[in-house]
C-alpha cells in the first residue's frame, strides 16, 4: 500500500514513501533547478566538434562551485565525474572522456546540482554540429515525448498516465520506449519514491498529489527498446546499436497541474532544433 508524508517530517532516506513537500520545498527547488537550467543554457555555445566530454564535465564541477553547489553524481556510489554525457547509441550513464565529440553526434549532458540541500536534476541534447535527418527527428520525438507526459501530470491522476502519453506518441512515431530506466522522486535526496515509467496505462502507478517533486526522464530508440549496460558497470547502450535520446525535467505536482522547475531561462530546452 501506497502511503505519503509531509516531507518537512520525513527521514532523510528513501523509505518507499512518497514525500510531500510545502512551499518551502518549492522554493527550494526552484533554486536548486534554475541553477541547473542555467549550466545547460551555458552548455549550448560549448558542445561542438573538437571538445571533449571531460572538458564539459571540469565546466560542470566549475559552474557548481562558483554558485554554492556541489554536482550530485559527483562520487556517488563510486562515479567519478560531475556530469553524465551519453553520445549516439549511448542510453544514459555515459562516463565523460578524453574523446573529443564529432560532427553529426548527438549528445545528452544529465546534470544534478545540490544547492542548500535540494536537487535539481535535468538533462538535455546537443546536436554536435550538422546532423544527420534522423538524429534530428529523434530529438524532435523525445522532446515531444517529454512534454506530453508533463502535461498528463495533474492530482487524482495516477502516473501512469505520464507513462501512457510517453509511449502512445513514441509508438506512433515509430520509435521505442526504454523500459530500463525510468524516472524518481526528488528533493532532499537525489532518487526517491516514487519511480516514473516512461510507458505503460493510464490507470498504472500511484496516485498523484501536490507537493510530490519527481523527474520525468525518457529514453526514446529509434530502434528497439533494448539496452545492456557495459563493463564500466554505468554505460548504458542500446544492444542493436540504434541513436537513443532524452531529455528531463524536475516537476512539482500543484493544485492546479505542475511547475516544471528546470525551464531553461534562456529558452534552449531544446538546443538545435527549431523553435
Amino acid at each position: 500500500m501506497v502511503t505519503y508524508l509531509d516531507a518537512a517530517t520525513a527521514p532523510l532516506r528513501n523509505t518507499g514513501q512518497i514525500r510531500l513537500y510545502g512551499e518551502e520545498g518549492f522554493a527550494g527547488m526552484r533554486k536548486a533547478c534554475d541553477l541547473t537550467a542555467r549550466c545547460l543554457d551555458e552548455l549550448v555555445p560549448m558542445v561542438k566538434p573538437g571538445v571533449t566530454t571531460e572538458a564539459i564535465d571540469r565546466f560542470v564541477f566549475e559552474f557548481g562551485m562558483d554558485h554554492g553547489a556541489l554536482p550530485a553524481t559527483l562520487n556517488y556510489r563510486g562515479y567519478t565525474k560531475s556530469s553524465c554525457t551519453s553520445i549516439n547509441h549511448v542510453v544514459c550513464h555515459g562516463i565523460p572522456d578524453n574523446k573529443p565529440l564529432k560532427e553529426g553526434d548527438i549528445v545528452n549532458i544529465d546534470v544534478t546540482y545540490i544547492l542548500d540541500g535540494w536537487h535539481g536534476d535535468s538533462s538535455r541534447m546537443y546536436p554536435v554540429g550538422t546532423i544527420k535527418r534522423a538524429a534530428e527527428r529523434l530529438l524532435e520525438v523525445t522532446y515531444e515525448c517529454l512534454m506530453r507526459g508533463i502535461a498528463a501530470i495533474k492530482p487524482g491522476a495516477r502516473t501512469g498516465a505520464i507513462g501512457a502519453a510517453i509511449q502512445t506518441y513514441a509508438e506512433a512515431e515509430r520509435c521505442s520506449v526504454v523500459r530500463d530506466f525510468c524516472g524518481h522522486g526528488v528533493g532532499q535526496l537525489f532518487h526517491d519514491a516514487p519511480n516514473i515509467l516512461h510507458y505503460g496505462t493510464a490507470d498504472e502507478g500511484v496516485e498523484m498529489r501536490p507537493g510530490m517533486i519527481f523527474t520525468v526522464e525518457p529514453m526514446i530508440n529509434l530502434g528497439r527498446p533494448h539496452v545492456k549496460v557495459l563493463s564500466d558497470g554505468w554505460t548504458a547502450v542500446t544492444r542493436d546499436r540504434s541513436l537513443s535520446a532524452q531529455y528531463e525535467h524536475t516537476i512539482g505536482v500543484t493544485d492546479a497541474g505542475c511547475e516544471i522547475f528546470t525551464l531553461s531561462p534562456k529558452k534552449l530546452d531544446r538546443p538545435g532544433l527549431p523553435a
